[in-house]
């Protein structure tokens, strides 16, 4: 792993179009999990900093060029933003890998052309957010107008810190709003490095600020502040349901993109081959810390045993490896902590009765790094504790069931709602199924498919409001009504 010898320059905030130190001085450490080594020192944001980023993301807003620009040069500004993501493609890949441990084919080939994806698509809605004239009497011209909500805090995980970027800034700024991105503190630095980016395609002073930092400091003085209009979250539903508590406070809009436990459901009649496929993807890409992962394989009963035989065989074939090698499909948890409580939960699921037929342990490579084996846990009843709560990690959760009714009542039986999906040849069955799941995403014959523009979120305990899509302009603008009296 040369290359994680290569340096990486330290950190900064970027704030009022400039990258600073942290008022105090204070800085962290961000470190490779595959390496378990230093990579860099990052600034360390505290309440004095969010307060300063907030005052020039208001001041940008208010008084300065963002909300009150042609919205046809807003969009050439977020479209050279995307063009220069491209063309930093290799550098925030490579930091992508080294400071999340995810293999660097998921960082160059996957999540870059989401992210620039997302700066080009919304670039294209500035111009296009419009209001409506409506009939309400002769005596009045009676019209709405679509307008910004001002400043918006972005809070943005571990596990997509780059794409999240994309998800989160590309339609508020789009929709003429200024922005303050908190990045996790364990994978700050695509994010700093965008925000560079941002200044250099010519993003005016103020209006896209990155404030890294703990999110019990820094991302509680972000919501608490009472010049923040909007917060717009990603991660887990119990920092979800301290946010709503927090934000009732100064009465903030919230768009929350919570936890899951999404079912992956394979019908018998499926193309087999493909679902194998798609349950493998489903869980473990992305190293299984995906929001969105199939983590409850539900299979029909009358192809479950030969299913979970070859399901187990190609999860024996998924070996940990270096996230910089392109080849690797399996990288490291993101720290220590998470790959001890993903090892936890591994444990508990045997402890309650499920058969363990693939992987179950911590496997290092080059005798370091938070890397866990590819897990399958087979014969798994929908109530055990594995089977409803969220692990977050290369864990998958089978479990048998028989018929269409049974299969939707244990796919809805759970906390959660952001996905699901479903495996079939039967049009019609796809179709009904997929009416009566609750989630806010199905794939059918898919799994882990994203497009900036298909809005993404959550039904029940997996959040509310609507990322990507043009759905999610209408988190990031108000309506105003207009009377004029004629008369």
């Amino acid at each position: 792993m040369s290359e994680t010898l290569a340096p990486v320059r330290p950190g900064k905030l970027i704030i009022n179009g400039e990258a600073v130190d942290a008022a105090s001085g204070q800085t962290f450490e961000t470190r490779n999990p595959a390496t378990e080594e230093r990579i860099t020192d990052v600034a360390e944001a505290g309440a004095e900093d969010v307060d300063r980023a907030v005052r020039a993301a208001r001041a940008a807003f208010d008084d300065g060029p963002w909300s009150r620009m042609r919205p046809a040069e807003r969009a050439r500004i977020l479209h050279r933003l995307g063009d220069l993501v491209l063309a930093a493609a290799d550098e925030l890949a490579r930091l992508e890998t080294l400071d999340n441990g995810k293999p660097i084919f998921e960082s160059r080939q996957i999540d870059i052309a989401m992210v620039a994806g997302c700066f080009h698509y919304f670039s294209g809605w500035a111009s296009k957010l419009t209001g409506d004239t409506t009939s309400v009497a002769p005596a009045y011209f009676t019209y709405t107008l679509r307008e910004p909500l001002g400043v918006v805090g972005a809070i943005i995980p571990w596990n997509f810190p780059m794409i999240m970027v994309g998800w989160k800034a590309a339609p508020a700024l789009a929709a003429g709003n200024t922005v303050v991105l908190k990045p996790a503190h364990e994978t700050p630095l695509t994010a700093i490095r965008i925000g560079e980016l941002a200044i250099e395609a010519g993003v005016p002073p103020g209006v896209f600020n990155v404030v890294p930092g703990r999110g019990s400091v820094a991302g509680e003085a972000l919501v608490r502040h009472p010049m923040v209009d909007k917060i717009s979250f990603t991660g887990s539903t119990e920092v979800g349901q301290h946010l709503m508590r927090t934000a009732a406070d100064t009465v903030k809009k919230l768009t929350l993109e919570l936890g899951g436990k999404s079912p992956n459901i394979v019908f018998a009649d499926s193309d087999l081959d493909a679902a194998l496929r798609g349950a493998t993807a489903g869980i473990f890409y992305g190293k299984g810390e995906v929001c969105a992962a199939g983590s409850r394989l539900l299979v029909e009963r009358s192809i479950y045993d030969d299913f979970v035989a070859k399901l187990a065989e190609r999860a024996k074939k998924m070996q940990p490896g270096d996230p910089l090698d392109p080849k690797t499909r399996l990288g490291a948890l993101v720290n220590e902590k998470q790959m001890n409580a993903v090892l936890g939960w591994i444990e508990t699921g045997v402890k309650e009765g499920s058969r363990l037929v693939a992987g179950g342990q911590r496997q290092p490579v080059n005798g370091k790094g938070t890397f866990v084996q590819a897990t399958v846990l087979a014969d798994v009843d929908n109530r055990m504790r594995v089977a409803q709560e969220e692990i977050f990690g290369p864990v998958l959760a089978v479990i048998p069931f028989d018929g269409v009714d049974d299969a939707v009542a244990k796919a809805n039986d759970v906390f959660y709602g952001l996905a699901a999906g479903v495996w079939t040849r039967d049009v019609k069955k796809a179709h009904v199924v997929s009416r009566r799941l609750r989630a806010g995403t199905v794939w059918v014959n898919m799994y882990n498919f994203y497009d900036p523009g298909m809005p993404f979120g959550g039904y029940k305990g997996s959040g509310f409001g609507r990322d990507l899509g043009a759905a999610c302009l209408s988190e990031y603008t108000q309506v105003k009504s207009v009377w004029l009296n004629l008369e």
